[in-house]
């Protein structure tokens, strides 16, 4: 049984996303924890902020829920060609959280999804990239739906066992 992290960079479909694939990763035995970014009022990351702020509120906090789980989940939608300033934003704090800014992405099972109003490729690409370059393992298949193209459940299975090396109790 795997400690899965589901990270939700809005609240719309792709929390909904996020609700049927924890209702099949609770099924293979696997529990969830979801992280919704939208609840954390972060300040738009600057160094001249950073500098002025002794203790970001909710930082650790969030942090320490990320550090607990065996490998993430990020769910978020297309937002211009990319992903959204919230995801944008979290990962900027949390990577200058530490002396060694990539110490809480390191080797870290990721997958990666979106419900999107386009194809989704954009923000797929896009996250594969930052994650990647932050140290982690970004499982090569991706889940993108859209409203004409609803989850796949043979994809959903084969993501969850790629995330957590096929582990169920």
């Amino acid at each position: 049984m795997a400690e899965l992290v589901f990270i939700l960079a809005s609240d719309g479909n792709n929390a909904v996303l996020a609700s049927q694939v924890e209702n099949q990763a609770v099924e293979m035995g696997h529990s969830v924890t979801t992280v919704h970014l939208n609840a954390y009022e972060f300040p738009m990351y600057t160094v001249a902020l950073e500098r002025d702020i002794d203790e970001l509120e909710g930082l650790e906090s969030l942090s320490k829920t990320l550090s607990q789980g065996d490998a993430w989940m990020v769910f978020a939608p297309e937002y211009n060609g990319s992903y959204p300033p919230v995801l944008n934003n979290a990962i900027a704090w949390l990577s200058r959280n530490g002396d060694d800014f990539r110490i809480l992405f390191r080797d870290r099972n990721v997958a990666l999804a979106t419900h999107s109003g386009g194809g989704g490729h954009h923000v797929i690409t896009a996250m594969r990239l930052q994650f990647s370059f932050l140290g982690s393992n970004v499982i090569g298949r991706s889940l993108t739906v859209n409203s004409k193209k609803a989850a796949n459940m043979d994809t959903i299975k084969a993501m969850l066992n790629s995330l957590t090396g096929g582990q169920q109790s």
